[in-house]
């Protein structure tokens, strides 16, 4: 009888390790999933970073040219018809692109999604999944 009672303790000893392991597994596993969203979202955001700061030295380039040309048709003025519309013209081209690639910056800065807002958005399933459980 000893023996039958001694048995049936290390069966139940031995199943409690083993869903203590399995808890122990399936959280790491999702700690492990989690960890990597929030190293792709980190990287989405650094990504979208490298664009806006691409876009804005573009714009000021291009506001640059604008009145870099825009100077040089004011000097030229008084000088001849066809040299004064190339650069008038050319002014205006380089002044419109600028306030274009500064409008499309300012759109990208303003529609951005929330930092880190996948891994926000699983980590909650998470918790309303083990609170149904319980």
């Amino acid at each position: 009888m000893n023996d039958a009672a001694s048995n049936a303790c290390q069966g139940r000893s031995g199943g409690l390790y083993e869903s203590a392991k399995t808890l122990l597994s399936t959280l790491l596993g999702i700690l492990h999933t989690r960890g990597e969203l929030l190293a792709t979202e980190l990287e989405e955001e650094r990504v979208r970073l490298e664009q806006r700061v691409l876009l804005g030295l573009a714009g000021l380039l291009c506001l640059a040219f604008g009145l870099l040309f825009l100077t040089l048709w004011l000097v030229v003025a008084a000088g001849e018809n066809h040299r004064l519309a190339a650069l008038g013209g050319a002014a205006i081209f380089y002044l419109v692109l600028g306030v274009g690639v500064l409008l499309r910056l300012r759109h990208a800065v303003r529609s951005k999604p929330r930092l880190f807002e996948t891994s926000l958005a699983e980590l909650a399933k998470d918790r309303s999944g083990l609170a149904s459980r319980s």
